[in-house]
């Protein structure tokens, strides 16, 4: 599949998610697979859920129930490779600090390093992904619910620029990354004027990529469809089979959405950001006037 996914979190989350999916499309019940595997329903639970991984025999049996022998060799090789190797973020990730790295971040992060288009909405801020040292380090400040010390910042910061590094500049093919951002979110005073004015301009030079476009909805637009916040939709090798996934971040966890019907409700309100947003070409002389304002 071109550049094979190295982040075991995420080949977990794919060995689950289809187990789980497959089961459901067919009509089968945990009870089901737990007789075709001579096993617990539990056991079947824990596979689904991604608390423990099949053997490749259960994993075999379980595609041959699910009507898919053809995707045998493909998923024991992932298998095989979920239980070798570590996640990029590991070095980032410290017990006795999950203000950095809380565990609920850590599948996203996973996620969206091996997906293969990145699209998203940001109501607020310049999303993760764009941002400079400096304001990532102005954010962390305004948004840290404790007092953090210049460590834990610098730590936040070091987190932010190394998943810019293992996205954008990923080995072999980038992702295509589509973001719409609000124009607010582009006047946001973040540190002092020259922070502002380095992240629009570090946003320019971002789109001289040819993978990453980005669209402003203008405060003109009045009422738009991105009134429940922001959200990142993730799309994965077509090999996978995988529909794709939504994320939503807050303070105490990540929100995922991946049912059809979830899927499908932010795949509208995405086209509907893209057709009152400016056209992707009027970016940059709209980032232009907007630092000029400042």
């Amino acid at each position: 599949m071109g550049t094979e996914p190295r982040n075991p979190t995420a080949l977990k989350r794919w060995l689950f998610f289809t187990l789980r999916r497959l089961r459901e499309e067919k009509g089968f019940s945990r009870d089901d697979a737990a007789k075709a595997i001579r096993a617990s329903v539990k056991i079947v639970e824990h596979y689904e859920v991604g608390r423990r991984l099949p053997s490749p025999l259960a994993l075999e049996k379980l595609l041959e129930l699910y009507g898919v022998p053809e995707r045998v060799e493909f998923f024991i090789d992932l298998l095989a490779r979920a239980k070798k190797g570590c996640d990029w973020w590991a070095r980032f990730d410290f017990d006795t600090d999950q203000a950095t790295l809380p565990p609920w971040f850590k599948l996203f992060l996973s996620l969206e390093s091996e997906a293969v288009q990145i699209e998203g909405w940001d109501a607020l801020v310049v999303p993760g992904l764009f941002q400079t040292p400096e304001y990532a380090e102005a954010l962390v400040r305004a948004s840290a619910v404790d007092d953090l010390s210049g460590d834990e910042i610098a730590r936040r910061v070091d987190l932010r620029m190394a998943r810019q590094r293992e996205v954008l500049d990923r080995d072999g093919e980038p992702p295509i990354v589509w973001r719409v951002i609000h124009e607010n979110a582009l006047r946001l005073p973040a540190g002092n004027s020259d922070v502002s004015l380095g992240q629009l301009d570090h946003l320019l030079k971002l789109l001289e990529r040819p993978n990453v476009t980005v669209q402003v909805l203008p405060s003109s637009a009045g009422e738009h469809n991105g009134f429940a916040g922001s959200f990142t939709f993730l799309s994965f090798p077509a090999e996978l089979e995988d529909p794709g996934l939504v994320h939503a971040e807050t303070h105490v966890r990540s929100l995922y959405y991946e049912r059809p019907e979830e899927l499908e409700t932010y795949r509208k309100v995405l086209r509907r950001l893209y057709a009152q947003a400016l056209p992707p070409e009027r970016t940059p002389s709209m980032l232009r006037k907007v630092m000029k304002e400042l």
